[in-house]
């Protein structure tokens, strides 16, 4: 096995790796929910964390977001009142945002068949750990052919976190569990999926899945050294993701898999 590569000592310069990857992993995101969303105004159910930038890019389009999270400081409405938010009619040019107080990770708070599409980026689904119960309530807010996109951590980086953590037998149990989760030095637990996994899960709630994929293929070392050497790569770097990540499609590679999929 060869050696890994050390880009730098200092930390300084790994510190500035870590945002030119960062940057880079949320414009694909961003490139992928732009390909996935609807061509049509419609309304959208987000779950995700911290993708203020998704938020941003469904507005632009048209669509009216209703964004779930738990520490909104001023929501628009919560409780009871979120009857309200659904059904909304879709505006024709520009959208609207509507925050609701709420856990993202439980949505009993909706009513039924009531949302065009779902998002649910940023891992939210593997904080999730009873993501199966998640997967239900997804479907039973969506309408008939609604669709859901979704990120989760691949056990790719479940894997390489245990043996960070010297975690050998949790390492080799891992082939016979039905279930990976992964505590961090912090305490938080995330469940770790491989592709398979994702769509026996996805196909026993109900959904038909369009397609699993990894977030990314190319390498960090690999992004980081062009980036370092001409920041106008971003766009080229991108694109060259999104076909790759296409042509390694059901592969369980990188830290995070994303799919596609319809309420059947």
């Amino acid at each position: 096995m060869s050696s890994p590569l050390v880009l730098s000592t200092s930390r300084d310069a790994s510190n500035a790796d870590d945002v030119l990857f960062d940057q880079f992993l949320a414009e694909v995101a961003r490139a992928q929910l732009d390909a996935w969303l609807p061509a049509e105004p419609s309304l959208v159910l987000d779950l995700s964390l911290k993708c203020a930038r998704a938020v941003g890019l469904m507005l632009s389009r048209g669509h009216t977001v209703v964004h779930a999270d738990l520490e909104a400081a001023r929501p628009d409405i919560s409780g009871p009142d979120i009857s309200s938010a659904v059904g909304i009619p879709a505006p024709a040019a520009g959208g609207r945002l509507v925050t609701v107080r709420a856990d993202p990770r439980r949505i009993d708070w909706l009513a039924d068949a009531s949302v065009d599409a779902l998002v649910a980026e940023g891992g939210v689904l593997s904080e999730s750990l009873a993501t199966e119960i998640t997967l239900d309530d997804i479907r039973r807010v969506l309408r008939p052919g609604g669709r859901l996109l979704m990120c989760v951590d691949s056990l790719v980086s479940g894997l390489s976190r245990l043996a960070d953590q010297g975690c050998w037998a949790e390492l080799a149990d891992v082939p016979a569990a039905d279930v990976v989760l992964v505590p961090s030095d912090d305490g938080h637990v995330s469940r770790y999926f491989w592709p398979e996994e994702l769509h026996g899960m996805l196909t026993d709630a109900g959904f038909e899945v369009e397609w699993i994929r990894p977030r990314t293929v190319l390498a960090e070392e690999t992004v980081v050294r062009a980036l370092r050497f001409d920041r106008t790569r971003m766009e080229s770097l991108v694109a060259t993701e999104l076909g790759l990540s296409r042509s390694r499609q059901g592969e369980s590679i990188g830290a995070r898999l994303v799919a596609s999929a319809v309420r059947s």
